[in-house]
């Protein structure tokens, strides 16, 4: 481990921590410096068993850079094992320092993750002793002519009138068709049946919509169940469904051998593979899926035993059951309507007070910018800063593995708040017992690896010199990340700034961490760079 990245380890070895998987994915590029709008080559490679089902991740976008171009998988025999290589063509028209997020690869239905590379993407220089520059030219008056365009829009507005005067004269007069009968089936089989005949008249897999194929499929058979054995297959997922299809078999009694359960369960998890994972079955696979839940259907079906008294008690009990589920999904309509009053009053509290009342009464980082803020000395080399409250200890020591402590001599971490946070802010220092050359602009790509383990996606960085006010200089890395919404769907985008310099034989860094759609943090992190000072060593 090399002394750079031994530091940047260490800088974050209380936010996070890392998890180890056996490589499964091979991942490489075949650049890592790349000029505006330039493509680039990443290639996943993966060797699997022959008879395995490998899903590559497609998409328009991999993290901020553009997918120009995925490439048909090679396939490479190798004894009783193929080895698939997958290519992806990348670009990115700005510029700067981004990551290739870590992406998901589908083999034989689990999840392995491929490690997350950065690309440099960098300005295309223009030599302007070569290229001559020009004035702009003066502005050229044209030859007026007369135009007919305007005869053109009338006759184009009489023919629209005119056309619009017979549809709707026709429409008048036209006798209402009559309206379709509703179809009513006789039994859950043969409205399956039906379902299953006009499914295929849909040609849904000729116009290639897998996808919309699988989900009437498994619906049609959902629904079967849910109508003939009564249970809640529409609601349930797959493992609830086939647990509660063994509750209810073995309940009547029904001659169900485990195939039909093994053979139906393989067909809704495939098509959950096909729903969520993007997954592309080939023809003759769903063609024998199709043919699974027809014959599955039928066996159900014939396995029915007549209803006696106490089958057609159970059936009125579930019947019970989903009206007690339809009132309760009406309460809930009802709830969420006295929600959605509470929230229009609030909006109008909002409209008659002004957005600025709530934010300056109640925003955290509002009443930090307006705090008695604190200047204090943290670490060794010392750091003097200025920040909102008292920046309080980490105890990194205990914490340091057994190869750093032969070359550290000293590491300190103080902290305010929590990373992904309202707001956060530490400050860390690191001494060294010999003299060490550290490259302060290699610290950033440990750094943004720990963000990753912590599922941090959309890593976007640039990096440019930094002074403090009293001549101390440094690197200053700044940009943003997406983080998943704990509370639902969709990420959080946090803005970041992080100081590094090198001073007296030691590392200091500054990081700070903010939601991006906060207005006051920025201004926090503005005094708090313009605080940063070193005391002057004798």
């Amino acid at each position: 481990m090399t002394k750079t990245k031994l530091f940047s380890f260490l800088l974050m070895l209380l936010a996070v921590s890392g998890f180890a998987q056996q490589k499964q994915v091979e991942t490489s590029i075949d650049s890592t410096k790349i000029k505006i709008g330039s493509q680039f080559h990443l290639t996943l490679k993966t060797t699997v068993d022959t008879a395995a089902n490998v899903g590559f991740p497609e998409g328009k976008n991999f993290g901020q850079l553009e997918v120009l171009e995925s490439y048909p998988t090679d396939t490479i025999k190798k004894g009783a094992l193929y080895e698939l290589i997958k290519k992806y063509g990348l670009t990115q028209f700005d510029s700067g320092r981004y990551v290739i997020p870590s992406l998901p690869v589908i083999i034989d239905n689990e999840p392995y993750q491929t490690d997350s590379l950065s690309i440099e993407v960098a300005n295309v220089k223009v030599d302007t002793l070569k290229q001559k520059m020009y004035d702009i030219k003066d502005i050229a008056t044209a030859e007026s002519k007369m135009s007919w365009w305007w005869l053109y829009v009338l006759l184009g507005l009489a023919a629209l009138g005119a056309a619009g005067y017979f549809v709707y004269r026709y429409l008048r007069n036209r006798k209402a068709a009559p309206k379709e009968a509703p179809v009513v089936f006789t039994s859950p089989i043969e409205k399956a049946t039906v379902k299953l005949r006009d499914l295929e008249k849909k040609d849904l897999l000729q116009r290639g919509a897998i996808k919309d194929y699988y989900s009437e499929l498994t619906d049609i058979a959902r629904t079967y169940i849910e109508e003939a054995i009564h249970v809640p297959a529409m609601e349930s997922t797959t493992s609830e469904l086939i647990e509660a299809m063994r509750a209810a078999v073995s309940r009547k009694r029904m001659a169900l051998t485990r195939e039909t359960f093994e053979e139906l369960e393989k067909v809704l998890r495939t098509a959950d593979m096909v729903k969520f994972a993007k997954s592309k079955p080939l023809d003759f696979e769903v063609a024998e899926d199709r043919m699974k839940i027809e014959k599955t259907i039928v066996v159900i079906d014939k396995s029915i035993p007549e209803e006696k008294e106490e089958d057609e008690e159970h059936t009125l009990a579930w019947l019970e059951k989903q009206r007690q589920k339809e009132a309760k999904r009406k309460k809930n309509i009802i709830i969420g309507s006295s929600i959605g009053v509470v929230v229009l009053l609030v909006a109008g509290f909002l409209v008659f007070k002004g957005v600025d009342f709530i934010k300056d009464n109640f925003s955290p980082t509002n009443q930090l910018l307006k705090a008695e803020w604190v200047k204090s000395q943290y670490g060794n080399p010392g750091v003097i800063i200025e920040t909102p409250k008292v920046l309080k200890r980490v105890d990194a020591e205990k914490t340091l593995p057994k190869e750093a402590i032969a070359v550290v001599k000293e590491m300190q971490m103080f902290s305010y708040g929590m990373q992904f946070s309202n707001f956060y802010v530490a400050v860390s220092t690191l001494s060294y017992k010999k003299p060490t050359d550290v490259k302060l602009d290699m610290l950033f790509d440990d750094m943004s690896k720990q963000w990753e383990a912590l599922k941090a996606k959309d890593i976007l960085v640039k990096q440019d010199s930094f002074t403090t006010p009293d001549g101390a200089e440094g690197l200053r890395a700044y940009g943003s990340m997406s983080m998943p919404n704990p509370l639902g769907d969709g990420g959080v985008k946090y803005d970041y700034e992080i100081l590094y310099f090198k001073q007296a034989n030691g590392i200091q860094q500054v990081v700070m961490m903010y939601p991006a759609t906060d207005e006051d943090a920025p201004k926090i992190v503005d005094r708090i760079k313009n605080s940063v000072e070193f005391r002057k060593q004798n």
